[in-house]
Order: C-alpha cells, then structure tokens, then sequence
C-alpha cells in the first residue's frame, strides 16, 4: 500500500477544519452534530475520525489554531524596531481575519466572514468546557505576551509613556480586538477601518494645557 504523504494528510485535515468551520458558524456548536459535519466536508466517518474523535475536538483545533495563526502575525511584528503603531498593526491583523486568513484560507457564509459567529460561539463554549477554557486560557497567555512585548517596544522607542505598565496596556489593545470580532459577530457592518479611525483619534489626545 502507498504511504500516503503528509501534504495530502495536511490537505485532509484542512479540508475537515473549514467545513466544520462553514457549519459551525451557519448552525451553531450545539445544533450543528458530525453528520452535518461529514455532509459538510463530503468525506466519510472513519476519514473525519482518523484526524478527529468527537465535536469538542474539532471546536478544540478550530480555536487553537486561530489562535495561532493570529498570535504569529502579533509576533512578526514584534521583530520590528519599532513595530507598526497600533493603528496599522490591528487593522492590518483584523482585516487578514476577515479576509480569511485565519482558518485556511477563507472560509465565508455569503458575504460574512465566518471567523467572527465562530469566536463568539469559542468564548461561549468556554464557559461549560473545561479542556477548552484551558486552551483558550493559554493562547491567551500566550497572546498577552507578545502584545506586552510590542508595547514594550514602543516605550523603548518613545514612542509611549512609559509610566503605564505594559501588561497593562498590552490588556486593553487586546480587549479593543476582542470588542471588534464581538460587533462583528453580533452586528456583521462593522468595517475595519473604523478600528482604524477610531485608535487614530484616540492616540492623537494631548492632555489640556492648565494656566
């Protein structure tokens, strides 16, 4: 029998996470079961199960890895003296999000990407799934680092006070990511270039002169 080769594996696997990812986001985590998962991707139950043995799993690697993929661009630029301010780096990461960078190239219901009804429906999970709190929990982590890292930077660079402890700082700008994909989700007409407009306003406040 012929070894199968571990881009066809990789293929195969990429092929279960975004049809598992297209019915997710159109059916939801609890209404949508791996039958509609296997209609979705049109492969068999012992080819899905060879990668994945239950639902929790794929949810599981769906999160994980858009984690991932989303922690390396944060990490790219954190190689950069300075790195690009926060304007640039969050509507630029944002908007590869959107555009399906995340989660193999693009998976998309119509006209909405599909990332943002499906990170919703993770931090939900989250709340009665105990493996994947502590997942998410990490990537957090893990997120929170590099981001205090790039703010680090910037202070190094002066280009940011540094009186503001950096975790701090490196919270907020994550939360302000966070509180896009939730409109995004929930509202679906948030562009990402009002992120943009929106942080350039706030950096360019100087505090009042007095006297």
């Amino acid at each position: 029998m012929a070894r199968v080769s571990q881009e066809h594996l990789d293929a195969r696997r990429r092929q279960i996470l975004d049809g598992a990812t297209r019915c997710f986001s159109r059916n939801g985590f609890h209404a949508a079961s791996m039958q509609d998962v296997l209609r979705e991707v049109g492969l068999s139950a012992g080819a899905v199960y060879r990668y994945f043995t239950s639902k929790d799993e794929l949810i599981a690697a769906i999160a994980t890895e858009a984690l991932a993929t989303v922690r390396a661009a944060f990490e790219r630029a954190a190689e950069e003296h300075p790195p690009p301010l926060p304007d640039v780096l969050l509507t630029q990461t944002l908007g590869d999000v959107l555009a399906g960078g995340v989660l193999g190239g693009g998976p998309r219901s119509g006209d909405e990407p599909e990332f943002p009804r499906v990170a919703l429906q993770v931090w939900a999970e989250t709340l009665r799934n105990p493996e994947l709190a502590k997942a998410l929990r990490q990537g957090f982590d893990e997120m929170h680092g590099v981001w205090s890292r790039i703010v680090t930077a910037y202070q190094e660079a002066g280009l940011m006070r540094a009186d503001v402890p950096a975790d701090r700082v490196a919270r907020t700008l994550m939360a302000l990511a966070q509180g896009f994909i939730a409109q995004q989700a929930l509202f679906g007409d948030v562009e990402v270039e009002q992120v943009r407009d929106g942080l350039r306003g706030l950096m360019s406040m100087t505090e009042p002169r007095v006297g």
